[in-house]
């Protein structure tokens, strides 16, 4: 009987030890708020419908196309070599169009590519918000795989340039998130420690890399998004950036 309870005792110990622990990490006031671009500011649905019309109709393959694109972004950051975010959105285009028996020149993938993503509108709820956390004494600076024309261009077409105090690009240290160190540059380049930063990402892989680097990280949850659950939890999760702004200017 002894050692029936002992061994009993043996097996809760070794479920609780193997068994993660999750607890809420403590949020300190940021200093720096660091925002995802694409699809956590600014509204993907009119690259959806060009790059459908490219793929012949399959709006479905659009998801594949980004996570290509995104993929083959972390092959160059892995063989130290660079090519712009663009680049590699026209070659991931053609790549799927190819595994997918649909005939693409590069310049159609280019067109459905660059188009609209310069024109691309922002969610509903990003300017109150936006405005919110201004209003509140945050700095907002956006931090973005992409080149620094294409998002000054977004922004001036998206009425963003105002809020933000400064537009950082992966293209200055050419290395893509979420590699550490394009946000351990982030850091250097706001002369702050990482646990005074707060990446804002609708992005799962965005949210694991900050985590990782030290940095606080808030997850937009767009629809059709969702987190990478091996990876450090989030300090927040919030629907829309106007609940990020409730939050962090509570009481």
């Amino acid at each position: 009987m002894r050692l029936f309870v002992l061994l009993c005792s043996l097996f809760f110990v070794t479920v609780s030890l193997a068994e993660p622990t999750h607890s809420s990490p403590l949020i300190e006031r940021p200093k720096v708020l660091f925002f995802d671009v694409n699809e956590t500011l600014l509204d993907l649905a009119p690259m959806r419908e060009s790059v459908g019309q490219a793929l012949e109709g399959r709006e479905e393959l659009l998801p594949l196309w980004f996570s290509t694109m995104l993929h083959h972004s972390l092959v160059d950051s892995a063989t130290k070599r660079y090519h712009d975010f663009g680049t590699i959105g026209v070659a991931a285009l053609m790549m799927v169009a190819e595994s997918n028996g649909i005939a693409m020149t590069e310049q159609a993938a280019r067109q459905a590519i660059v188009t609209p993503l310069r024109s691309l509108p922002p969610h509903p709820d990003v300017k109150a918000g936006l405005q919110a956390l201004k209003d509140a004494g945050f700095t907002l600076v956006s931090l973005t795989n992409s080149s620094r024309k294409g998002v000054a261009t977004q922004f001036k077409n998206a009425g963003l340039t105002y809020f933000f105090e400064r537009q950082l690009s992966v293209e200055d240290i050419r290395l893509y998130k979420p590699n550490l160190g394009a946000f351990e540059w982030a850091l250097e380049q706001m002369g702050i420690q990482p646990e005074e930063g707060m990446l804002v990402a609708a992005h799962g892989w965005d949210v694991a890399g900050a985590r990782a680097a030290g940095m606080q990280a808030a997850f937009v949850s767009r629809p059709g998004k969702t987190l990478y659950p091996l990876a450090i939890e989030p300090t927040l999760i919030v629907p829309d950036i106007q609940a990020l702004a409730d939050q962090l200017t509570a009481d």
